[in-house]
């Protein structure tokens, strides 16, 4: 809750994790981060790439919704949800969701006339997500085994590189290690459907290749970087290009 707020207060000069549902908090009037004339004095660009990523990559992962109605519920209350799903997904209510929360379910949310009018106000997000360049930030797929528990282990693991308490390359091999020991656990206990079938340990030039991913480590890591003028990353959404 958050991720919003704290940034709209003005004091936070980047923030590199970001969903559409932030950005509301972000363009009220009044606040710090706002122009008297309503545009936000702050922009919305995508995250770096590294030097292990390739054209034609994704750059990231976007969580996008879904209904869910269980097989063997009470068919009146599943009909009662169906007919509310089809309500809020319609267009006239997407449509002012998305004008209020700034999370985009349909393409004609996203083309609406109101937003061709505002796009100004939302910092490259319409323009953004006019263009191609949405597709390389992908949804969450369905092939995580079970999110909770590996999700844990992501933020324990990443936290001690931060703090410089283990190098990167110490603290994702401790995440490996553990990712496969839950997964290894769910592959023992069995799954109803898409269990995780681990290969057994090996050298890992085995798999580490220079001709794909996963690939081997680069002699150098930390390339020269090259900034992209935001003006020309806008100009080409607006045209219809990824960069």
């Amino acid at each position: 809750g958050e991720a919003g707020p704290v940034p709209a207060q003005g004091q936070i000069a980047q923030q590199i994790f970001w969903y559409t549902a932030f950005t509301a908090d972000m363009t009220k009037q009044g606040l710090p981060v706002v122009n008297a004339d309503g545009s936000p004095k702050w922009r919305m660009a995508p995250g770096p790439n590294g030097p292990y990523w390739k054209q034609g990559m994704q750059n990231g992962y976007q969580d996008v919704g879904s209904w869910t109605f269980f097989k063997d519920h009470d068919p009146n209350k599943t009909a009662a949800a169906w007919l509310y799903a089809q309500f809020i997904t319609s267009k006239t209510t997407s449509l002012k969701k998305s004008i209020v929360g700034l999370t985009f379910i349909r393409d004609s949310d996203i083309h609406h006339d109101y937003f061709t009018q505002n796009a100004n106000k939302y910092g490259g997000l319409i323009e953004f997500y006019r263009s191609p360049a949405r597709v390389a930030w992908t949804p969450t797929g369905n092939n995580v085994p079970d999110y909770p528990k590996l999700a844990q282990l992501w933020w324990k693991n990443v936290a001690v590189a931060v703090t410089g308490e283990k190098t990167p390359q110490q603290a994702m091999d401790n995440l490996a290690e553990e990712m496969d020991q839950v997964m290894g656990r769910l592959e023992r206990a069995g799954m109803a459907h898409c269990a995780p079938k681990l290969n057994p340990k090996g050298d890992p030039n085995k798999y580490l290749s220079d001709k794909g991913a996963p690939w081997k480590k680069l002699a150098n890591e930390k390339p020269k970087g090259e900034t992209i003028d935001y003006n020309k990353l806008l100009t080409a959404w607006k045209e219809g290009k990824v960069r």
